[in-house]
């Protein structure tokens, strides 16, 4: 789907509270959501168990009464691992999105807003980004500034910045040549006045339904870079180490691998559900 029709289909729903049909599909994606965003908030009190110290003699353990999930290598709880590692899998996603929409967002913003030179300038440095597939552009991001949660945070976020400028400055060029927008420049609103009160406001329901959006992609993307090892560095229990971790045994420890790669799959995926719906189940 692409940007320009994520926009009209964002424009055409906003999720309201009074009345939510019965749809299980998205109730099950919101609960996936909460209860990562409660292992992520509160990790102590899903587990007693450290997700950094191992346990003497309790190495690969397969999933038992003791351990769900079973344990790696080191003796460490994998179950526990998975739990904690939600707060920084999630707090780094949130960054990276966070950083793609305020920086895209205001790209696309000055860039619609000013046409002529600096909308020209502005976009031909979006549509260079765009050109870069996003994984090697963060690649390169994280290689200059070196490896850690907070710089891939940070090269997650440089890679969405694209998107969110495009998005933005289309819906900042239409809302501008809607008839309301005309009538409060008639009335003698000035023009940062209008672009406040009625511009931004009406262009970021769409910025802010990609945003869901990308924080799916942003989990993933982390994930990508701390099992290639530029993310995340061990022994932080983050989900994407957890695989990286895990692949050496696959054949004698399937656990190590498989759980964390669903908890993946399972955020991503309610995301990507959850989006659905602030863009009216047209992505």
């Amino acid at each position: 789907m692409s940007l320009v029709d994520y926009a009209a289909a964002a424009r055409k729903r906003v999720p309201r509270l009074p009345g939510i049909s019965w749809q299980p599909g998205l109730w099950l994606a919101w609960a996936v959501i909460v209860l990562a965003a409660f292992a992520a908030f509160a990790p102590g009190l899903l587990t007693h168990y450290s997700p950094i110290e191992g346990i003497a003699g309790a190495q690969r353990l397969a999933p038992q009464s003791g351990h769900w999930l079973g344990t790696d290598q080191l003796g460490r709880d994998v179950y526990t691992r998975i739990i904690y590692g939600a707060s920084h899998s999630l707090s780094a996603a949130l960054a990276a999105v966070t950083m793609g929409l305020v920086a895209g967002t205001g790209l696309g913003v000055i860039a619609g807003a000013f046409a002529g030179r600096v909308e020209s300038l502005l976009m031909r440095f979006v549509d260079v980004l765009l050109s870069i597939p996003s994984l090697l552009l963060s690649l390169t991001v994280i290689i200059l500034l070196g490896f850690g949660t907070v710089n891939a945070a940070i090269a997650v976020g440089v890679a969405s910045i694209a998107s969110f400028a495009r998005l933005a400055r289309g819906e900042v060029v239409r809302i501008r040549h809607t008839d309301y927008v005309e009538a409060a420049f008639g009335s003698g609103g000035t023009f940062l006045a209008v672009l406040w009160r009625h511009i931004l406001p009406n262009s970021l329901t769409a910025v802010l339904a990609f945003a869901t959006l990308q924080f799916g992609q942003a989990i993933l993307a982390l994930s990508t870079l701390s099992f290639l090892g530029y993310g995340t560095p061990p022994p932080v229990p983050e989900w994407g180490l957890l695989i990286a971790e895990g692949r050496n045994y696959l054949s004698t420890a399937w656990w190590l691998t498989t759980f964390p790669g669903i908890v993946v799959i399972a955020v991503v995926l309610a995301t990507n559900r959850i989006s659905q719906q602030f863009s009216g189940g047209r992505i």
